[in-house]
């Protein structure tokens, strides 16, 4: 029998106030909201970072947060309707309501806060990049606490393996397997941040759009990584070649990725106010 580690079972519900169940999974979204807006707004008060005053101010990062979470549960949730299980949310229309029950898309919640953003700058004034390349900053932060929850929950867990640090997830059948949710969160999370931190200390925010364009390419990455550990949406399964919906979603993120760092470097960055 192969060595595994005790899966930590953990109640998906943190505390019931009445009726009302507070679960990690939400709790997780509410959090990383919450901690990105105030280290955005951290960031936007950093005239070091910007080479000048940052042409956003501490409401206009309040604004974001209100557009971004929006952006966040709207367009995770379509997302994943449209990505990931069309044929059971078309003879189920009602459920698409059930957040609780999970399925959210990150790339659906990318687009969503694109657009939110998007329709953000429009209606103050605000510059579009600048915008984004500070969701780029934060999202790191929300990835990690929401790949602990789908740990938490549990759900997304990896493939079958023998690797000693293997786990038997409830409901995933008697196979130990790779705790991908946890490569995830690592991945995604801590060492995007690092490299978030980092670019932006030595100047990212200079130059509109860089610090987005090196976020979408290191996401990218670490998601496709991912993907060859994590069971793949069983609706779904493996759709040509061992791919899955996950790298093939990642793809268009490297090429975007690429034309804003070009763009980015086209223009010298912003000179340091005497």
């Amino acid at each position: 029998m192969l060595f595994t580690l005790p899966y930590p079972t953990i109640d998906p519900v943190l505390i019931s106030i009445g009726p009302l169940p507070i679960r990690w999974y939400a709790l997780a979204y509410i959090t990383g909201l919450l901690l990105g807006w105030a280290y955005a707004r951290a960031l936007v008060a950093k005239k070091a970072l910007w080479g000048r005053a940052a042409p956003l101010s501490s409401a206009d990062i309040d604004d974001l947060l209100v557009y971004a979470a929006l952006g966040v549960i709207l367009g995770g949730r379509i997302g994943y309707v449209i990505f990931y299980n069309p044929a059971f949310y078309l003879a189920h229309p009602f459920d698409i309501f059930e957040l609780w029950k999970g399925g959210m898309s990150f790339h659906g919640g990318l687009a969503g806060t694109i657009v939110a953003v998007y329709l953000l700058a429009k209606r103050k004034g605000l510059p579009v990049l600048s915008l984004v390349d500070i969701c780029a900053a934060t999202v790191p932060i929300g990835l990690f606490l929401g790949r602990i929850a789908n740990f938490i929950k549990p759900e997304l867990w990896g493939r079958p393996t023998d690797v000693s640090w293997a786990m038997v997830f409830p409901g995933a059948g008697p196979s130990p397997r790779h705790p991908s949710q946890l490569y995830e969160a690592a991945l995604e999370g801590l060492v995007l941040y690092v490299v978030m931190v980092i670019v932006i200390r030595n100047g990212a925010l200079k130059r509109p759009g860089l610090a987005a364009g090196i976020f979408s390419i290191g996401y990218a990455i670490a998601r496709i990584t991912c993907e060859f550990f994590r069971e793949p949406d069983p609706q779904l399964g493996f759709l040509f070649g061992g791919a899955t919906m996950g790298m093939l979603l990642s793809l268009p993120l490297i090429a975007a990725g690429i034309a804003l760092i070009v763009y980015a470097r086209r223009w010298p960055a912003t000179p340091k106010t005497p």
